[in-house]
């Protein structure tokens, strides 16, 4: 069990406007999983971890994740769908309604920082309604040492406050909900939702503007391990395509599971002290080190016990689709201490391509990386929302556009910049479908995944040539002839599905989907870039 003792300290949020609270202030997360239990907030599961329900929301609410504009974001920013400007009268007047909500209440208050490497460092107090929405922090961010603490300065602050229901005619919001940044106050306000997942994706949003326009460091949604010859690799994907997963490997050392920088001398370090894990059909046999973490200090969110139990029902999704488990890094045995890593080696871009086009693993010239980067390809399956009959493309540029307050170019430069700096290998791995698309076909298999990622590390794929390689003729990326451990036929989509009509209609209308998307992009994206992409198809 991860603890840090009470500090015997008291502080005051008079300085917030916060009067007349009863201040629990850093306590351990072995206290706050009583407290919860005591309060009737949450169920201690079989494993011993702490098990509580979000509420109305059980997942982020991107319409509803606000940025204050002014002279620091004004010209910054890339509004739109996705970043929402805030007006600076609107922050300030629904900051002081929260914070009079606050006052008199008992809180949950956690001095915790942001940044694995010193030199980057974000000292952060979250201030909290429920205590396990504080466990969550103690979790998922980096926990300052006794003696750290003694001389501590935050230099953001969360103020989370789920009971607090906006009024969108008097508040500026779209609804009761929202989540506010505001980079001249150094401020995030979260209401109206109990969903964790809100306070740590405000961090990251703060920090994908900070590193790049102040820090010339690339912010990156993603994880990374290092092997025992010192490299280090890259995963970025969505949720659901097994960027946790298949990053908690026990070959390779976890730096981290989500979010990372790409400093300028080409270091990896992770902005984070743990990991969010979806808990969606897991098991032991095939996710071992996520199954092993959810121990007494983890917390379970949305979750359904076996009936009569305490026993995770990991299959049941009548709460959401959604389910999670936060819990420290150190959980995880096999972690590389400090979370840094250095020589980046090999970058993957995961997909769930549930059309069943897209090869299994595909090697990536420099200007397919930024097309598919830009792009950030998954797909949604039939059942995950009301309406979807059939497989439906998503795309979210940078493979994290609802965190990312610059245009989605500026990333791609960034990482462009970096991957020929390096001497990166980039790679598409398909863990979606395999011989037809979601309802036809079966998802691939994780052994094979794996085994391919290993190869790609271990230089077991050869050189970029046609004895090696197959180019894919719409898509236009490589897929290699032969992979230890994986059946030719496997790596050949068109070879998996058995019917080459079929697979090219399908092919085809995949292709279209990503060059309409790219559209938005076309004025931003030189013309190296535009080549990188599949084939347009017209009848």
């Amino acid at each position: 069990m991860v603890t840090n003792n009470i500090i015997p300290k008291t502080i005051s949020l008079s300085a917030y406007g916060i009067d007349n609270a009863v201040i629990k202030y850093n306590l351990s997360s072995e206290k706050l999983h009583k407290i919860c239990l005591e309060k009737g907030l949450g169920k201690e599961a079989s494993s011993g971890a702490l098990a509580v329900n979000t509420g109305e929301f059980t997942g982020r609410s991107p319409k509803d994740r606000f940025i204050v504009k002014d002279e620091l974001t004004k010209d910054e920013v890339w509004w739109g769908d996705i970043n929402i400007p805030f007006e600076e009268e609107a922050f300030d007047k629904l900051y002081s309604k929260i914070t009079k909500h606050l006052s008199g209440k008992e809180l949950y208050v956690r001095e915790a920082y942001a940044c694995a490497d010193s030199r980057y460092q974000m000292n952060l107090r979250i201030i909290t309604e429920l205590p396990w929405v504080n466990l969550f922090a103690y979790n998922m961010f980096l926990r300052p040492t006794e003696k750290q603490l003694e001389n501590f300065s935050p230099e953001w602050t969360i103020l989370q406050a789920p009971s607090f229901m906006a009024v969108p005619a008097e508040d500026g919001t779209r609804q009761h909900n929202f989540a506010v940044l505001s980079f001249k106050r150094k401020t995030i306000l979260i209401g109206g939702t109990g969903y964790t997942g809100e306070v740590k994706k405000g961090i990251f949003s703060a920090l994908n503007f900070i590193l790049p326009v102040q820090k010339e460091t690339m912010p990156m949604h993603c994880s990374s391990n290092v092997g025992k010859n010192g490299e280090t690799a890259i995963f970025f994907g969505l949720s659901g395509t097994g960027k946790t997963t298949l990053s908690a490997d026990p070959n390779r050392k976890l730096i981290g599971d989500d979010e990372h920088g790409w400093t300028k001398d080409n270091t990896i370090f992770n902005f984070e002290g743990g990991c969010y894990a979806k808990t969606i059909n897991l098991k032991e046999e095939s996710e071992p080190e996520i199954y092993g973490a959810i121990k007494k200090g983890a917390l379970l969110e949305n979750i359904v016990f076996k009936e009569g139990t305490n026993e995770v029902d990991f299959e049941d999704v009548s709460i959401t689709q959604n389910t999670r488990v936060s819990y420290p890094i150190d959980f995880i045995e096999n972690i590389q201490k400090p979370s840094i890593g250095k020589n980046p080696k090999n970058i993957f871009f995961l997909t769930a391509d549930a059309f069943g086009v897209l090869p299994p693993i595909s090697r990536l010239l420099p200007n397919q990386a930024a097309y598919h980067f830009i792009s950030g390809y998954t797909a949604k399956v039939a059942g995950t929302e009301a309406g979807i009959d059939e497989p439906v493309p998503s795309f979210s540029a940078c493979f994290g556009a609802p965190f990312m307050p610059l245009h989605p170019a500026k990333y791609a430069e960034m990482l462009s910049a970096k991957m020929k700096e390096a001497g990166v290998n980039v790679w598409l791995v398909n863990t979606g479908w395999t011989g037809g698309p979601y309802g036809v076909g079966t998802r691939m298999k994780l052994k094979y995944t794996r085994a391919m990622i290993n190869a790609a590390l271990n230089d077991d794929l050869g050189e970029y040539c046609y004895e090696n390689y197959h180019v894919h003729s719409v898509f236009g990326v490589a897929q290699p002839r032969s992979c230890p451990g994986v059946p030719n036929e496997v790596l050949s989509p068109r070879t998996s599905w058995g019917n080459d009509k079929a697979y090219y209609e399908m092919a085809f209308k995949l292709s279209n989907a990503f060059r309409e998307n790219f559209d938005k992009f076309e004025a931003i994206a030189n013309e190296e870039i535009r080549r990188g992409g599949p084939v347009r198809f017209s009848n």
